[in-house]
């Protein structure tokens, strides 16, 4: 039988085995989260490239890779499953109830100090709901949202290209900037963007929506940043500033605790506190499951409330 004749009849289970054979790049892995033999993943993945007519994998040394035709396979299986399961997702709806998976990105900060208070809300609302809560920096929350791996986003920073996105602010986020009580700055009434010029930041790492505001405020006062240390996490600042290690910028929300017990204090810097809004980020036009759009109005309904 002619080999054109198996192009195009793809089949679901060879595709899901193929999704995790790419996960591990491993046939063994593969076969051991599948629960089956690793010859039986090997005669997937070829039953699977007889439908494609091209190989999807290649050795190298003791490992494999994917192939430029396994490449751009992956990446269309995957929107092939984001449509399977928001074919169920529609199912689901329209028999009425407010059941299956909640997928939220959030940026470090809100995922931290923000997100967790909403979805206690939410559970208490729609208990038999399943939650998944990713936290990354903006850059990596972006890219969940492209690849549909999250229905929803909360972020402290919106889209460049809000053509594409649906960004709506519901909480306010005040950016200030804070310090050890020691610091020399903290007896001034008032301190000029020329004197914070002069000190040194602990900042967050490229991507960080805090990090891209502090950015912007220096550039527009034709000023550069001075970076001392560059850190992971909101934390970690926190530790850095009570210790003498810099100054920084940071939202409000997340030093509370220390402002009480007097381990951090806000330095009053002109044109400070920086004002700012955490958003509800979804795709624009997609599709947006039951759970997520129900997450979505809690929060704008809590906007509307403080408002």
């Amino acid at each position: 039988m002619n080999e054109d004749h198996y192009v195009g009849t793809l089949n679901l289970h060879h595709l899901r085995v193929f999704q995790v054979v790419v996960r591990y790049l491993s046939f063994s892995r593969a076969a051991e989260e599948l629960l089956i033999s690793q010859s039986a993943v090997s005669m997937h993945v070829k039953s699977l490239e007889r439908a494609v007519g091209l190989p999807l994998f290649e050795k190298i040394g003791h490992r494999i890779r994917l192939t430029v035709a396994g490449e751009s396979l992956w990446s269309y299986s995957q929107k092939i499953f984001a449509l399977l399961d928001e074919t169920q997702q529609v199912m689901v709806a329209l028999k009425g109830g407010h059941i299956g998976q909640l997928r939220v990105a959030a940026d470090t900060t809100a995922g931290v100090y923000v997100v967790p208070e909403y979805l206690g809300q939410f559970r208490r609302m729609f208990p038999q709901v399943g939650i998944m809560l990713d936290v990354a920096n903006r850059a990596t929350v972006m890219e969940r949202i492209g690849a549909r791996e999250a229905d929803l986003a909360v972020m402290g920073q919106i889209p460049e290209d809000l053509a594409e996105w649906d960004a709506t602010p519901f909480l306010q986020n005040d950016l200030v900037v804070i310090a050890s009580p020691v610091h020399r700055l903290v007896r001034k009434e008032i301190i000029t963007v020329d004197e914070l010029a002069q000190e040194g930041f602990l900042v967050r790492e490229v991507g960080s929506g805090t990090r891209a505001t502090m950015e912007r405020y220096f550039n527009q006062a034709g000023i550069e940043l001075r970076v001392d240390m560059e850190l992971g996490n909101n934390s970690t600042i926190k530790q850095g500033v009570a210790h003498g290690l810099g100054i920084a910028v940071i939202s409000r929300r997340v030093i509370e605790l220390e402002l009480e017990s007097r381990r951090l204090v806000i330095l009053p810097v002109e044109g400070f506190p920086l004002k700012r809004y955490w958003y509800v980020v979804h795709l624009r036009g997609h599709y947006l499951p039951p759970p997520a759009k129900a997450l979505k109005d809690l929060l704008l309904e809590s906007a509307r409330i403080q408002a």
